[in-house]
C-alpha cells in the first residue's frame, strides 16, 4: 500500500486555511497514486486548541471541516486529527480522536489512550482516554493506528498504566501510524527518533509518524516526520522547521533486509531496560521521555551549547517569530538595540524572520551609556541594513527626577534611579509601537528572567520574547552561530562585559554570579528539577547556589506578568512551569 505523509503548518482556530490545506495535500497524495494520506494530531483545528474546545461552535466548525473533507476522501483514505464527541454521559465530554475517512463516509475513529497532562501539556482536562482498542483493515492491511503520546509509555519507569500498542497487538496488526503534535526543543528530536524505533522494535513492525510542523504561541512543532521498517532502520526523516511530503510503499517496508525485530535479543533488551545503548548517556526515558539528565556540571554548557542544538534553537526562534507575526497578523516588528548581545541577537533573528526593512531598532543612550554602546549598536543595525533612530533620554530622565524630587527628598541614588531609565524606554518604544502598528519584541533571557534581573514595565515590556528560554551562555553560541559566515553582529558587542549601564561602570556581574556558573545552578535546578543539595554535591559553592535558587524563587511575581516566551528547552518559563507566587520553598 502506498501511504503519503502530509506534515503541514496549522493555525488554530483557523478552519477555512486548514482544511483547504488538507484538501490540498490529499489532491498531492492523489497525483501521487497513494491510497491513503496521513496528517497531524487535531489538524482539523490545530493544537493546542486548549479552551476553545469548551465552545459548541468550535466543535461543530471542526465536524463541518471532517464533513467537508470527507467529500474528498473518495478514491483515496484520509487520516485527520480532531475532536470527537464522548456519546456517553460520564467522563469529559470530548476524545482526542483520529479519523479515517473514505468513500466519502467516516470509516472509523480511534481516540487517544494517553493524556499527557504535563508540562506544555493539558489535554486530560478537555479528554476522556479512550477505553477501548480496535485496528483498522485497509487495502489488505492491517493498521495499528496511535496518537502521539500513545507511543511514548516506554521506559523503565512509565508514566501510564496501559500501553494502546499492548492492546492492539492481539488482532496481528501489520504496520503502526502515529499521529502526532511533538513539540521542538534542543534535544527532542533524538528522543523522538529513538521511541519511535523501540516501538518498531518491541513490535516488530514498520512506523509511520507524521508529526506537526509550525509555532503556535510560545510552542514550536518542528516537524521531523518519522518512517521506520520493521527492523528498526530508518528509512526517511522529513524536513525540520518546514512544511514537508513524503510517499511511502508498505511493501518495502516489509522486505528491507533485516534482523527481525520479533523476540530477536535487541528486542529482549529493549523490552527489559527500555533504553537502547546507543542512546546519548545525557539522555534517560524517564516519566516525562524529554527531560535532559545532564549530571556533570563541567559538561552542561558544553551540552547547552553545542553546535547541533544551537543551528536548532536558531531555526525555532526564527520559525517562532515569522508564525507569531503571520498568524496574529501583524507585520512590523520594533525593539530597544542597546549595544548588548541581547538586543543584538534579537535583532538578527528578527531581520531573517521578518525581512530587515519589517524591524526597527531603537536607540536610546541614557546619562550611564558607554559611546561604544552606540556606535556598537549603530554598526549592527548598518550590517543588517535594517532602519534605526536615535533617541536620548537624558531630557526625559532628568525630567523624571526633578518631578520626583520633592518625594525623593536627598535619598540616595538606588535602584529607584535605574528602573527609571528602563522604563521611560520601555515607555517610548511602545508609543512608537502603537503610532506605527509595530509588535515589540522583548530582550530578556532566561538566565535574567531567572534571578528576576530586568524591570517590570521597563526592559520585562514586550509583545513576545525571543530569548526567553535562552540562557545567557546560549546567546553567545547563538550570536556565534549568526556569524558563521560574516560579522553580522560586530564582535565588540560578543567580547564586552555585559552591562545594564543604569549607573556609573555597571556591570551584570556586580549584581549576578558569573553567567558561566550561575547558568549551570539554573539549568539544573530549572530543567532538571534538582534541589539545592544536590547542585552543591557537584562542587559549586553552597552560598553560591542557595544565593541563586532564593532569587528564582521570589521573583516568579515578575515571570507571571512577563509576554509569551518561544519555547525551545525542556522546561520554559509560561504555561510549562506553574510555580506558585506566594511560597516559602527555598526563598
Amino acid at each position: 500500500m502506498k501511504i503519503f505523509l502530509a506534515q503541514q503548518n496549522y493555525h488554530i482556530g483557523n478552519f477555512a486555511a486548514n482544511t483547504a490545506r488538507i484538501i490540498e495535500a490529499i489532491g498531492n497524495a492523489r497525483k501521487a497514486e497513494a491510497e491513503l494520506v496521513v496528517f497531524t494530531e487535531l489538524c482539523i483545528c490545530g493544537y493546542p486548541p486548549r479552551d476553545f474546545l469548551e465552545f459548541e461552535d468550535f466543535i461543530k466548525q471542526c465536524e463541518a471541516s471532517v464533513a467537508e473533507i470527507c467529500r474528498h476522501a473518495t478514491d483515496i483514505a484520509v487520516i485527520v486529527g480532531s475532536p470527537v464527541r464522548n456519546p456517553v454521559p460520564e467522563g469529559k465530554d470530548l476524545f482526542n480522536g483520529a479519523w479515517f475517512l473514505y468513500d466519502g463516509k467516516v470509516q472509523s475513529v480511534v481516540h487517544k489512550t494517553l493524556l499527557p497532562n504535563y508540562d506544555v501539556f493539558d489535554e486530560y482536562r478537555y479528554f476522556e482516554p479512550a477505553w477501548q482498542w480496535e485496528v483498522i483493515k485497509f487495502k489488505g492491511k492491517t493498521i495499528a493506528l496511535t496518537i502521539c503520546e500513545d507511543i511514548w509509555n516506554l521506559g523503565n519507569n512509565p508514566l501510564y498504566r496501559i500501553c494502546p500498542m499492548d492492546q492492539l497487538m492481539p488482532q496481528h496488526p501489520d504496520l503502526m501510524i502515529n499521529i502526532s503534535a511533538s513539540p521542538f526543543d534542543y534535544d527532542h528530536d533524538e528522543d523522538r527518533k529513538e521511541i519511535v524505533r523501540l516501538n518498531v522494535l518491541k513490535y516488530g513492525l514498520p512506523m509511520l509518524y507524521c508529526n506537526a510542523v509550525g509555532s503556535q504561541t510560545e510552542i514550536v512543532f518542528d516537524g521531523g516526520s518519522l518512517i521506520y521498517d520493521r527492523h528498526g532502520n530508518l528509512v526517511k526523516e522529513m524536513k525540520y522547521f518546514e512544511e514537508d511530503e513524503a510517499l511511502v510503499d508498505t511493501d518495502d517496508l516489509d522486505n528491507i533486509e533485516g534482523s527481525s525485530g520479533e523476540n530477536s535479543d535487541t528486542e529482549l533488551s529493549v523490552m527489559s531496560t527500555g533504553i537502547n545503548t546507543e542512546v546519548r548517556e545525557d539522555h534517560v526515558l524517564d516519566k516525562e521521555m524529554r527531560v535532559s539528565k545532564i549530571a556533570d556540571p563541567s559538561k552542561i554548557i558544553s551540552y547547552l551549547t553545542a553546535p547541533n542544538n544551537i543551528r536548532q534553537i536558531h531555526d525555532a526562534l526564527v520559525m517562532g517569530i515569522r508564525d507569531y507575526f503571520r498568524k496574529m497578523g501583524f507585520t512590523r516588528a520594533i525593539l530597544g538595540s542597546s549595544g548588548g548581545i541581547d538586543s543584538a541577537v534579537t535583532l538578527a533573528l528578527a531581520c531573517t524572520a521578518l525581512g530587515t526593512d519589517k524591524v526597527r531598532a531603537i536607540l536610546m543612550p541614557s546619562p550611564y551609556s558607554t559611546s561604544h554602546s552606540v556606535s556598537d549598536a549603530e554598526l549592527l543595525s548598518k550590517n543588517l541594513n535594517n532602519p534605526y533612530d536615535i533617541i536620548a533620554i537624558r531630557n526625559i530622565y532628568e525630567s523624571f527626577l526633578d518631578t520626583l524630587q520633592p518625594v525623593f527628598n536627598d535619598l540616595p541614588f538606588s535602584i529607584a534611579e535605574e528602573n527609571i531609565q528602563s522604563r521611560t524606554r520601555g515607555n517610548l518604544l511602545m508609543a512608537i509601537a502603537n503610532k506605527f502598528g509595530y509588535i515589540l519584541l522583548n530582550t530578556s533571557n532566561k538566565s535574567e528572567l531567572a534571578t528576576g534581573y530586568g524591570t517590570l514595565y521597563g526592559d520585562m515590556a514586550g509583545g513576545l520574547s525571543v530569548l526567553g528560554d535562552l540562557y545567557k551562555m546560549q546567546v553567545y553560541a547563538l550570536a556565534e552561530y549568526i556569524n558563521r559566515n560574516a560579522e553580522i553582529i560586530p564582535f565588540h558587542i560578543i567580547t564586552k562585559a555585559p552591562s545594564a549601564e543604569l549607573r556609573p561602570n555597571q556591570k551584570d556581574s556586580d549584581s549576578l554570579p558569573d553567567y558561566s556558573i550561575m547558568d549551570k545552578v539554573l539549568y539544573q535546578y530549572i530543567e532538571r528539577r534538582q534541589g539545592p543539595k544536590e547542585i552543591i554535591a557537584m562542587g559549586i559553592e553552597p552560598e553560591l547556589v542557595n544565593r541563586v535558587l532564593k532569587l528564582v524563587n521570589t521573583n516568579e511575581y515578575k515571570r507571571n506578568q512577563f509576554c509569551p516566551i518561544i519555547r525551545v528547552s525542556a522546561k520554559a518559563f509560561g504555561v510549562g512551569r506553574r510555580m506558585p507566587i506566594v511560597g516559602k520553598y527555598l526563598s
